[in-house]
């Protein structure tokens, strides 16, 4: 009843875990365009051996009779044909045969001594020897990343080129706009001269004649006046102001 129930239990196992890798099939590959990843993984180097029972016997034949014997089946097969083998003198049991049992109990103690030991040495080696053979696909593939990464600077670097010709381009603009503003206003500041100078130089020319008009009028005026007219003006000056001097 037991090794009944196991080999259903193991049943709906392997049902639920086949239905897996089927859906897990169904699923498109989408690691990469040219491998399909999911139906056809690539191969590993398997670390560790594969799973066995009672030392040398492999998992894998025990699961193979799960479907057909029980979970019991792969030992009942086991000894009875041990059984058979020695009861019809088809294994004939001799001196050989202690031999060999003594040898194998020394071989699994040296196993369980020292086997942890020789497998973690054997594994340090291992590693070593695959680090050394994996160093240089690792170091191409930094190189490669590294130089992706610098690729990809370089993509930013020259999209914020744009901006920085746009910013020089503004700054040139702004220069030129202040140099034509300065000859603007040196033209200004020269024509202004220039204004100013004709301007001045028409106020000089104006004071010039007037000041000459002015000489030659007053030169005019003296030499017109006699001395005759020069002394009755002056004595007429004269009794003017004793009569002022007289009123006051």
């Amino acid at each position: 009843m037991l090794s009944r129930l196991a080999a259903r239990s193991i049943r709906l196992a392997h049902t639920s875990s086949s239905a897996s890798q089927a859906a897990a099939s169904a699923t498109p590959a989408t690691t990469n365009e040219e491998r399909n990843e999911v139906d056809f993984p690539r191969t590993k180097r398997p670390i560790h051996p594969a799973p066995v029972r009672m030392g040398f016997i492999p998992e894998t034949w025990f699961e193979l009779l799960y479907s057909k014997t029980g979970v019991t089946g792969p030992y009942v097969l086991g000894t009875g044909l041990i059984t058979y083998l020695v009861s019809k003198e088809i294994y004939v049991i001799e001196h050989e045969f202690y031999s060999g049992v003594i040898m194998a109990m020394m071989a699994a103690y040296g196993i369980k001594k020292f086997g942890p030991t020789v497998a973690a040495t054997l594994d340090d080696q291992l590693a070593k020897e695959k680090e050394e053979m994996l160093s240089g696909r690792n170091n191409t593939i930094k190189a490669l990343t590294e130089g992706i990464a610098a690729s990809e600077l370089s993509a930013e670097q020259a999209k914020g080129q744009s901006l920085l010709f746009q910013a020089k381009r503004d700054n040139i603009g702004l220069q030129l706009e202040a140099a034509y503003r300065q000859r603007l206003q040196s033209v200004y500041a020269e024509v202004k001269k220039r204004l100013d100078y004709q301007l001045e130089k028409s106020n000089v020319e104006k004071r010039f004649e007037q000041r000459h008009m002015v000489d030659w009028i007053v030169q005019n005026v003296r030499q017109s006046i006699t001395p005759a007219q020069e002394a009755a003006s002056l004595k007429q000056c004269i009794t003017d102001l004793k009569a002022l001097a007289a009123r006051a």
